[in-house]
């Protein structure tokens, strides 16, 4: 599906991968949906970048632990462009914490924003592209959700469901719309990981590297324009690190 002139809404685009992939796409030629929850700064100077670089984008706010939240989002993107033709699910909640200090809390914005935000945002969305004759939906998901982290026990739970989201997903979706999930290793750690732990993460890897931002949003790219034969397929994006 050629991107120019298509609308992608991508959640948690102030920031990190989210704010990666939207660029991408909008270079691509395509409008975007700015998601975000608390990062308005952030998301408005995605909106910025995309407009001085001749694009079309708009920032949307929105919960997404709240259907009825999500629910309007997904109306207001629609008010707003007109369509939705790809959705990439990058909102999510990862948060080490031991077997012994996980709360019920815990769990549920787990598997709230993990996994039940990209089923409703997937229903939403995806039923008007399939009204509309095609559509992508992209997850980023994690290989956690095949071999999981320690101390991540929550987070990899809702990593799995996203991939049997994703092939859930494509069969009730298709044949006009495509939904495939990437599955990220050591791609930007997070922000409490010191030195040593990034270490580890690139020597374990089979490249010697960590994955980039550009490298997560070429993979968008090509599930978008690259092929329209991919779908409930899983992209492992780990620099085979699974494998040692």
């Amino acid at each position: 599906m050629e991107l120019k002139g298509k609308v992608a809404l991508v959640t948690g685009a102030g920031r990190r991968l989210g704010r990666a992939v939207a660029i991408a796409l909008a270079e691509h030629g395509a409008i975007l949906a700015i998601h975000y929850r608390k990062s308005h700064a952030e998301a408005e100077a995605v909106v910025a970048q995309i407009v001085n670089g001749g694009g079309r984008a708009q920032s949307f706010v929105a919960d997404l632990e709240q259907v009825i939240e999500i629910e309007r989002l997904t109306a207001e993107v629609i008010a707003a462009f007109g369509r939705i033709d790809v959705l990439v699910n990058s909102a999510s909640v990862f948060v080490r914490k031991s077997i012994e200090e996980i709360s019920e809390r815990d769990w549920d914005a787990n598997l709230d924003l993990n996994l039940k935000a990209p089923f409703f945002l997937s229903k939403f969305a995806g039923i008007v592209m399939r009204k509309n004759g095609r559509g992508k939906i992209i997850n980023l998901g994690d290989v956690a959700g095949i071999r999981p982290y320690v101390n991540y026990i929550p987070y990899s739970v809702s990593k799995a469901g996203l991939i049997g989201l994703t092939r859930a997903l494509a069969k009730a979706l298709a044949p006009e719309v495509q939904v495939n999930c990437i599955a990220l290793g050591p791609v930007m750690p997070p922000d409490d990981y010191d030195a040593a732990e990034i270490e580890h993460l690139r020597k374990t890897t089979l490249t010697k590297r960590l994955g980039t931002p550009a490298d997560v949003a070429r993979a968008v790219i090509f599930l978008c324009e690259g092929t329209d034969f991919a779908t409930g397929s899983i992209l492992m994006l780990e620099g085979g690190r699974i494998l040692n």
